[in-house]
């Protein structure tokens, strides 16, 4: 598996802190818009819901764009890239499946985190993902975008 040029300097200073919010940006293959679809995203958020069920994180925040999602959690039993690295495995296989193009590749390897340090307002960080919709111009009013959810704002 051919990796991007910079994916692996990603991995390189990623720490791992049991309990600290993490900023996770992960995108499509070739930025291909795979949410467009009711079945596909409900696919993805469930995955995400399993996440939270085996204890690896608790979600926080996320948004689900056509062609990303931004994740907003709290690290809770295994390391970021596991955590990550679990769901994307895992979310790429129900959404083959579901397509019916199993092997395909779902994700480009590697995400983008960002671990919230405690002086940070959590709160903003959260109605930064939301509005994402807003700012890509999807729609007028955020609650006219189905694929989101937040624990609070």
């Amino acid at each position: 598996m051919k990796q991007s040029p910079h994916s692996c300097d990603l991995c390189r200073s990623r720490f791992s802190e049991m309990g600290r919010p993490y900023l996770v940006t992960a995108v499509t293959h070739l930025r291909m818009p795979r949410f467009v679809d009711l079945a596909s995203c409900r696919s993805v958020v469930g995955e995400m819901r399993n996440t939270d069920a085996r204890g690896d994180c608790h979600t926080l925040t996320w948004v689900l764009m056509p062609d990303h999602l931004h994740w907003l959690f709290e690290l809770q039993a295994v390391s970021l890239s596991a955590v990550v690295g679990r769901f994307k495995q895992a979310s790429a296989r129900n959404l083959n499946r579901l397509s019916g193009r199993e092997g395909t590749r779902c994700w480009q390897p590697g995400f983008h985190d960002r671990a919230v340090r405690k002086e940070e307002d959590i709160r903003s960080f959260a109605r930064y993902i939301v509005a994402n919709p807003l700012r890509a111009g999807l729609v007028q009013r955020l609650g006219d975008y189905p694929h989101w959810d937040a624990v609070w704002l």
